[in-house]
């Protein structure tokens, strides 16, 4: 049966112009056990003045490990989404998440197939998606690393088409990462969709819809970027909890929101369910 612990997206810093030390702080001080940060490839104005939380992997891996450690959290994962579609771009960025991640202690990456190219037949979309995650889990599997793909872009907006994804590439490295709101908004059930993908389950993002955004854009997005509050919007987070608890692996939740209070009435509402 699995445990499920608290963890927080750093997105929810993403507003306060903040470092990301500050925002792995910011979390431990709310009481996450666990940070999702974000990386990125090469250097960029804003995160290197300090306003911005994503994380260089030019940087020393071992920035992450001890900002953790510091703050006294652990890492569910990376946020690491490259377009699985674009292989010029997808290969290189998603072996170097890998790595970095192994190296700072993470033990997932997440991405999903991303915008697709514009010219490409859906067939060769799905042969250059196989490529990527080929080459991606032969980097993953000796490192113990898992490979998070989650419902986010065209294909991955229905149970079948992240079904397909998910089959490219027989490896044990390769799991699903649920994102509760994003497969809400296009328009699926979530908890039917959980109890699908459940034994394939290897990390979670928390993401709660306001019933306003769901009125404005339900079966029109197959996404978004943060939700609202956990608890606050249409997901049943107790029947997220229930099925999860039946998942062959310890999941976290990791809060996927916009804004500080909304990280602290997120983490108060999941902790009093679970």
């Amino acid at each position: 049966m699995g445990k499920i612990s608290i963890g927080v997206n750093l997105e929810f810093v993403r507003h306060d112009d903040k470092p990301f030390e500050w925002g792995v702080e910011k979390a431990a001080e709310l009481g996450y056990e666990y940070v999702e940060p974000m990386v990125h490839w090469g250097r960029e104005l804003l995160s290197e003045a300090g306003y911005f939380h994503s994380v260089s992997m030019l940087d020393d891996p071992y920035r992450i490990r001890r900002a953790c450690e510091k703050a006294g959290v652990k890492l569910s994962g990376l946020s690491a989404h490259t377009p699985l579609c674009k292989p010029e771009i997808g290969v290189e960025y998603l072996k170097q998440a890998i790595r970095f991640a192994a190296e700072c202690g993470a033990p997932v990456v997440n991405t999903d197939e991303g915008p697709k190219p514009s010219w490409t037949t859906e067939a060769e979309d799905f042969t250059l998606m196989r490529y990527v995650l080929k080459e991606a889990a032969l980097v993953a599997e000796p490192r113990g690393v898992s490979i998070g793909l989650e419902p986010h872009q065209q294909y991955s907006k229905t149970p079948t088409g992240l079904d397909r994804i998910y089959g490219l590439v027989d490896s044990p490295a390769i799991g699903i990462n649920f994102d509760t709101g994003n497969s809400f908004l296009s328009g699926e059930d979530p908890i039917a969709w959980l109890i699908h993908v459940k034994d394939r389950l290897v990390h979670l993002h928390a993401k709660d819809i306001s019933i306003q955004q769901s009125e404005a854009e339900r079966g029109k997005v197959t996404g978004t970027p943060v939700g609202c509050a956990c608890g606050e919007g249409v997901i049943d987070w107790a029947r997220a909890i229930e099925v999860c608890k039946t998942a062959p692996r310890d999941i976290v939740f990791s809060v996927e929101c916009g804004t500080i209070e909304q990280a602290a009435r997120s983490i108060e509402h999941l902790h009093n369910l679970i």
